[in-house]
């Protein structure tokens, strides 16, 4: 009888399994959306290499129960796996949007414990912040609770993976398998992966483990193998080389730089030590360029880890783990680099990188309180898991722990990414189509009109510096190769210098400068910019007088007259003398609709901008032939965006401004301006 006993048991355990089943009593376990897993040999998740066999019962949050048959799970993970509260890895049986529209349509989730991390939403809000920089591809993610074989396993994260697919790493898939005509020069996912897992080779120059994710390992071919491996050979050879900060052989040639300046700002922001350990990239199909990321795996970020010490006053680029911070602190030997780093974070900044990470966290705060309150009864609010760094005895506590990090560490690397720009003397001054403000070095107030409400107002004069005061704007006109007219945006007069009688350059009369008619050919109104020192200081020195536009008396008042005084060996270091320029609005014509066409074939397909949702969009009578690369460019030049144009694209999270759309197809770039 003893002989059949496991017999009997198995049997028992699939009864109770099928009347389980047929109950289908199965509601959500909080307010957010349970997921009940129910193997079918009744024992739980061991490995993470061998996918077992169960059903999955998915409550939403309308209480719509689905049930999915026929699913694998396993574990997932390196260091994560030994924690005690584990990660999974779940596998349909046939694809499903599982996050719902505009989400992958595919088999592979990923169910996050976030153990280590006591907040349990440091992974979302890294996400969330890859979408406000506009990355390409930010994992999408549900909290829910989760039940394995009737016990309450805490609250999880179901996330994308990972992988090569639309709403993912959409890289064009290569052929399977390979024929002659196959081009294999994309796409491929790539992970600098420290554990050194898969189908991974080490680089030559930097000793970087790079992991191949796609091709995958079991269908890639030797050419495709050693075409990636011999791509990524080259880049760290240009990297490596002397010249490697030249704009046409050095490394920018390599590299997407709109994708780069967001995955490094992110990993920075974020104090991922293990941005550098765990990096992932991809190149595409005929396109010679590396993209950087998605961002993926930031449970231990944000100062949450004890090995490290304090981190919101480092950076990662000298503490993180990982080679690649061999190549970044190469790139940061770039002035390039350092500029692209530091416009690309204030323009962040300005738009509300901040603001929008701490909203997140108040959102899914909110969102998690029932869920995280039982999630600690099970495993412990002040437990240690992996390495926290403190841990406290209540989740809000955990909470504002979170977001002080963030406000010490973007103050920091404030400091930290201005230190690294390189000392390079002021540039010559071009003016753009703008209006600016000149601004003393002194005590930072501006040029203005004096009486700018009155129609007498014609004296120059010192103000506060106000961005919305049209007397401190100037449109600043070229006459000649030189000179330039300032031509106030209030009145619309130019900058004159009305001193009387014989001036040279040592002569100093004092004379108060003036706005008058506009006339290009007095030389009173034209001025020159004298470039001065490294921080971006100019003299203001008028071609009739040879005068420098000076402070009165070094005061800082409001009212301060603005005179005509000697130009002599002291405009290098009189902070009376010195100024700087500001761009301030864009002076540009109106556009109708918010598109300005530029180079549209209507009768082939047309751009659309939608001023309400803020998104962009092509419509085709042939949507199949919309399969080319779209980019989004600041006036400034930089990519913020990127999107098929089969596919609609959001600038809802750019700053309000104007942007260059540009394409390329049958080898000919067309454009399109969208004022946004």
């Amino acid at each position: 009888m003893k002989r059949h006993r496991p017999i009997i048991v198995l049997v028992l355990l699939l009864l109770h399994f099928l009347s389980a089943q047929a109950q289908g009593s199965y509601s959500r376990i909080t307010n957010l959306p349970s997921v009940y897993v129910s193997t079918f040999d009744g024992f739980g998740i061991t490995s993470k290499t061998t996918y077992k066999y169960c059903k999955l019962v998915y409550v939403d949050e309308q209480d719509q129960v689905t049930h999915y048959d026929s699913v694998e799970i396993r574990g997932r993970g390196n260091s994560t796996w030994n924690m005690s509260k584990k990660p999974y890895r779940i596998k349909l049986h046939q694809k499903e949007r599982f996050l719902g529209e505009g989400k992958a349509n595919t088999k592979k989730w990923t169910l996050l414990a976030n153990a280590g991390d006591k907040t349990l939403i440091r992974n979302a809000v890294t996400s969330a912040m890859g979408e406000f920089l506009g990355m390409y591809f930010n994992p999408a993610y549900k909290f829910v609770d989760l039940n394995v074989n009737g016990s309450y396993y805490g609250n999880y994260q179901i996330s994308d993976q990972v992988d090569v697919r639309k709403y993912r790493v959409h890289v064009k898939e290569q052929d399977y398998p390979l024929t002659d005509e196959s081009n294999i020069t994309g796409g491929y996912l790539l992970e600098a992966d420290g554990f050194k897992d898969g189908n991974c080779f080490t680089t030559s120059t930097y000793s970087v483990p790079i992991r191949i994710h796609y091709p995958d390992e079991d269908e890639i071919a030797y050419e495709q193998n050693e075409y990636i491996r011999q791509y990524m050979r080259d880049f760290e050879r240009v990297l490596r080389s002397d010249d490697f900060t030249d704009p046409e052989h050095g490394y920018r040639r390599w590299v997407d730089s709109t994708s780069l300046a967001n995955w490094y700002i992110a990993t920075e922001v974020s104090a991922n030590i293990d941005g550098f350990y765990s990096t992932y990239f991809y190149k595409d199909r005929d396109d010679s360029l590396l993209y950087w990321g998605p961002l993926w795996d930031y449970d231990i970020a944000y100062g949450n880890d004890t090995r490290k010490g304090d981190t919101s006053r480092r950076m990662m680029t000298d503490v993180g783990y990982g080679q690649v911070a061999l190549w970044i602190n190469r790139m940061w030997d770039d002035p390039w680099f350092s500029k692209l780093i530091n416009r690309r974070f204030h323009e962040a900044l300005d738009a509300g990188l901040e603001e929008h990470l701490m909203h997140t966290i108040d959102s899914l705060v909110t969102l998690l309180d029932r869920s995280q309150a039982r999630n600690y009864q099970k495993w412990g609010i002040n437990n240690k898991m992996y390495h926290e760094r403190v841990l406290y005895s209540s989740y809000d506590q955990y909470v504002r722990d979170l977001k002080s990090f963030i406000t010490v560490h973007i103050d920091y690397l404030e400091e930290a990414f201005a230190d690294k720009q390189p000392v390079e003397p002021t540039p010559p001054f071009k003016p753009g189509n703008f209006y600016y403000r000149l601004i003393n070095a002194a005590n930072a107030k501006a040029i203005d009109v004096y009486g700018q409400y009155e129609e007498s107002g014609s004296r120059i004069c010192l103000w506060d510096n106000l961005a919305d005061r049209l007397s401190e704007q100037w449109e600043i006109l070229p006459v000649d190769e030189h000179y330039f007219m300032l031509i106030n945006r209030f009145n619309q007069l130019a900058l004159n210098d009305p001193t009387e009688g014989t001036a040279t350059a040592t002569t100093n009369t004092g004379a108060r400068l003036n706005v008058e008619e506009p006339d290009e050919e007095n030389p009173r109104q034209h001025w020159y910019f004298t470039p001065q020192g490294t921080a971006g200081y100019y003299n203001l020195t008028n071609r009739y007088t040879d005068h420098t536009a000076n402070l009165s008396g070094g005061s800082s008042s409001n009212g301060t007259s603005i005179i005509s005084y000697t130009t002599d060996d002291r405009n290098t270091s009189s902070t009376n003398r010195l100024w700087y320029i500001i761009a301030d609005e864009e002076i540009i014509e109106p556009y109708v609709n918010g598109i300005d066409d530029m180079s549209i074939e209507p009768e082939e397909y047309a751009l659309a901008y939608d001023p309400q949702t803020q998104t962009l969009h092509f419509g085709s009578a042939t949507p199949d032939q919309l399969t080319f690369m779209v980019n989004v460019y600041s006036l400034s030049g930089m990519k913020v965006a990127q999107f098929r144009a089969d596919e609609r694209c959001s600038i809802s999270h750019l700053p309000s401004a104007t942007y260059v759309i540009s394409w390329t197809v049958g080898g000919k770039t067309r454009s399109a301006k969208v004022k946004k």
